[in-house]
C-alpha cells in the first residue's frame, strides 16, 4: 500500500505543478505526513487535501511550510505545575462541544473538569457560525460527520427542549439558476434518500408558492425540511449552565501547556494556572487539537483553519427576507464547503453566510471588503427584491477546526493512554454535537471508564423569559418587585438593567462585555451598542467590583479603556510618543 499511495501521490502532486518542491511523502497503515517548503500557504493546503482525499486515507499530518507566506509565530504559554484539582475526567474546550461532553459526562458518577483558555465559553467557532442544524444533506453518506450529522439533528430538538434553547424547523430550499445543473439536485436528493433524510424536488412554480421572495430566476430546488436554527452561543452556554448544576467545573483564563504521563499513560495536564490530576483526558480544542495531540506523542492530524464570513441584517428588514433558510448549490465548484445560505436567526434577523477561505492564523476572524462583496453578490440573485446594504447591522467571522481528510477525528490517542481526541469538528459539528457526545461515552466504555448514573441528575435548565415579551401585568408585577426591571438599558432589544445584573450572577462566571451580550443580547440590535455600551459597563463595574478600566470586551488583551479621562500617560508611553 505504501508504494501505491506515495506513488498516486506524486503524480498528484506533479498534476498540481507541486513536484518541483520536493516534497518528502511518509506513509504507514493509512497515515500520511508530508514535509518540506514551498511558496504560498495555498500550496500547503493543497498538498494535504491531496494526500487526504485519496481512498483508504486515514490521517494527514501536513509539517509543509510557506516559505512567502508563513503563519504567526506560536509562542507557547508557560504551565504551571502546582497541582490545583483533579478529576475523574478533564476536558479541553469549551466550544458547544466541549460542553455537550461535560454536560453528559455529568449524568454520572464522575468528577468532571472543563478548561478554557477564553473567558467566555464558545468564544471559538461555536459564536461564529450560521447556527444552521444541518439535515445532512451534503455529508458524504460513509463519512463519521454525515452518521453523527443524522443522529444530532434527530437528538437536538429535544436537547433543546430540555436546555430550554430556542429551535425552529425551518425548511432548507438548496437551489440551481442552470438547466444543465438540475442533474445535480437528482444526485443531492440521491444522497439524502440513502441517508434516510426527507428531501423533495420542487420546479420553480412550487417554489414560488413556498416563498414569494425567492428569485424567479431558479430553476429547480431541493427541499430538506429537517434542517432547523438554534443559537449556537445560547446552546453553548445552556450545556455549560446544565453541567455545572450537575457537578462539573469550568476553569476559564485556563490555557493547557502540557500533558503529564507515565509509563504511556496520562496522569495529569498542565495549565498557565496550574495542574490538574486526571487519567482521562477529552481533547476537544477546536483549530489548537492537533497541538494538544502533539502533547501526547508525535502528531496524528493537522488542523488548517478555514474562515468563514457573515452578514447580519437589521431585524426591521425581515419582512422583505426569505422565510426559509435558502442555499446555492456549490458541491460541483468546492467539495470543501456546503456553499453557505441565506436565512433567518432565531432571533428574526436576516443572515447570509459563511464564506469559505483557507487562512494560515488560526486566530484571523478578520472581516474583508472582498469578503463581504463576495457574500453579497453570491446571495443577492436569490433575493432580488431585498435591498441587503442598507440593511447590514454588523458582520463577523469564525474559523473552522478541519482536517485534511475533511471528516471528524473521534478516537483515543495512539500513543497516550487516557487521551480522547475529538477533532476536525468542523461544519456540521453544530448539528452533531449531541451525538458526538454520546460517542465519546461510547468510547470511555470501551476504554474501561465505568459509567454509573446520578440518580439527582437534572436534565433540564430554564432561561429567563425577555422582559420585553412577557405581558404587560407580568412586566408591572416585576417592576414593582424590582425597580431595575424599568430602568431599559438597551433601546434596540429592550434589555432592562435587572436582565443584565441575573447575567453577570449565573452558575458560569460573566466577566466581559462580550459574556453579557450573548446572555441578553444587549448592544446586538441596529445601533450595536452605540446607545447602551457605556451604560452596560458601569453595571458590570458595580456588580463585579471591578474599576471601569478593568473591565474587558472579552477577557486579557481586550481593555476598553486605557486610563481615566485626564490621567497622565506612564512615563514609558509617553516618551516612546
Amino acid at each position: 500500500m505504501s508504494k501505491n499511495v506515495t506513488t498516486l501521490l506524486r503524480e498528484l502532486f506533479a498534476e498540481h505543478e507541486l513536484e518541483k518542491f520536493a516534497l518528502q511523502i511518509e506513509e504507514q497503515e493509512g497515515r500520511i505526513r508530508l514535509s518540506g517548503s514551498v511558496d504560498y500557504w495555498e500550496q500547503v493546503v493543497t498538498a494535504g487535501h491531496l494526500a487526504g482525499g485519496i481512498r483508504g486515507v486515514r490521517s494527514v499530518v501536513n509539517e509543509i511550510t510557506a516559505a512567502l507566506e508563513p503563519p504567526p509565530p506560536y509562542r507557547a504559554p508557560v504551565g504551571n505545575p502546582t497541582v490545583i484539582g483533579e478529576a475523574d475526567v478533564v476536558i479541553i474546550g469549551a466550544g458547544i462541544v466541549g460542553a455537550a461532553i461535560a454536560r453528559e459526562l455529568s449524568r454520572y458518577q464522575l468528577s468532571v473538569i472543563v478548561l478554557e483558555k477564553e473567558a467566555d465559553v464558545a468564544c471559538g467557532a461555536s459564536k461564529a457560525n450560521n447556527g444552521m442544524v444541518h439535515s445532512g444533506i451534503v455529508q458524504e453518506p460513509d463519512s463519521l460527520r454525515s452518521r453523527l450529522n443524522l443522529r444530532g439533528n434527530a437528538l437536538f430538538e429535544e436537547v433543546c427542549r430540555e436546555l430550554d434553547v430556542p429551535f425552529q424547523r425551518c425548511n432548507l430550499a438548496v437551489n440551481v439558476f442552470k438547466e444543465e445543473e438540475l442533474f445535480l439536485l437528482e444526485l443531492l436528493k440521491a444522497r439524502g434518500e440513502m441517508s434516510g433524510i426527507p428531501v423533495q424536488l420542487v420546479d420553480p412554480t412550487e417554489l414560488t408558492a413556498l416563498e414569494p421572495a425567492l428569485s424567479p430566476e431558479i430553476k429547480g430546488a431541493l427541499l430538506a425540511p429537517t434542517t432547523a436554527m438554534t443559537s449556537p452561543y445560547q446552546l453553548t452556554i445552556a450545556y455549560a449552565e446544565n453541567a455545572i448544576t450537575n457537578g462539573a467545573r469550568f476553569y476559564l483564563n485556563t490555557e493547557v501547556t502540557a500533558l503529564e504521563q507515565k509509563e504511556g499513560a496520562l496522569t495529569g495536564v498542565i495549565t498557565t494556572r496550574g495542574s490538574f490530576r486526571t487519567r482521562c483526558c477529552i481533547n476537544a480544542a477546536g483549530v489548537y487539537a492537533d497541538r494538544i495531540a502533539a502533547m501526547a506523542g508525535p502528531p496524528e492530524f493537522t488542523i488548517h483553519p478555514r474562515k468563514g464570513e457573515f452578514i447580519i441584517f437589521d431585524r426591521e428588514s425581515a419582512v422583505e427576507h426569505a422565510a426559509i433558510a435558502t442555499g446555492i448549490l456549490e458541491l460541483a465548484r468546492d467539495p470543501y464547503t456546503k456553499g453557505g445560505g441565506t436565512m433567518l436567526t432565531v432571533d428574526g434577523n436576516p443572515e447570509w453566510g459563511p464564506t469559505a477561505v483557507e487562512v494560515c492564523d488560526r486566530e484571523d476572524t478578520s472581516v474583508t471588503a472582498e469578503g463581504l462583496n463576495r457574500l453579497l453578490e453570491k446571495f443577492s440573485p436569490l433575493l432580488p427584491g431585498y435591498e441587503a446594504r442598507p440593511a447590514i447591522i454588523t458582520y463577523f467571522a469564525g474559523v473552522r477546526a478541519a482536517t485534511y481528510i475533511e471528516d471528524f477525528h473521534i478516537a483515543p490517542s495512539n500513543y497516550l493512554q487516557g487521551l480522547i481526541h475529538v477533532a476536525g469538528i468542523q461544519s456540521p459539528g453544530l448539528a452533531a454535537a449531541p451525538a458526538i457526545a454520546e460517542l465519546v461515552l461510547e468510547i470511555l466504555q470501551e476504554e474501561g471508564m465505568v459509567l454509573l448514573e446520578k440518580e439527582s441528575f437534572n436534565p433540564c435548565r430554564r432561561e429567563p423569559p425577555p422582559f420585553s415579551e412577557l405581558p404587560l401585568a407580568e412586566q408591572n408585577r416585576l417592576i414593582r418587585e424590582d425597580p431595575r426591571y424599568g430602568h431599559i438599558v438597551c433601546r434596540c432589544e429592550q434589555i432592562s438593567e435587572k436582565e443584565i445584573v441575573d447575567a453577570l450572577h449565573r452558575p458560569l462566571p460573566t466577566l466581559t462585555l462580550d459574556a453579557v451580550k450573548r446572555r441578553t443580547r444587549v448592544g446586538m440590535g441596529r445601533c450595536q451598542g452605540g446607545f447602551c455600551l457605556p451604560r452596560v459597563l458601569l453595571i458590570i463595574s458595580r456588580e463585579l467590583g471591578l474599576p471601569l478600566e478593568k473591565v474587558t470586551k472579552s477577557g486579557p488583551g481586550s481593555p476598553l479603556f486605557s486610563r481615566r479621562t485626564k490621567e497622565p500617560l506612564p512615563r514609558k508611553e509617553a516618551i516612546s510618543r
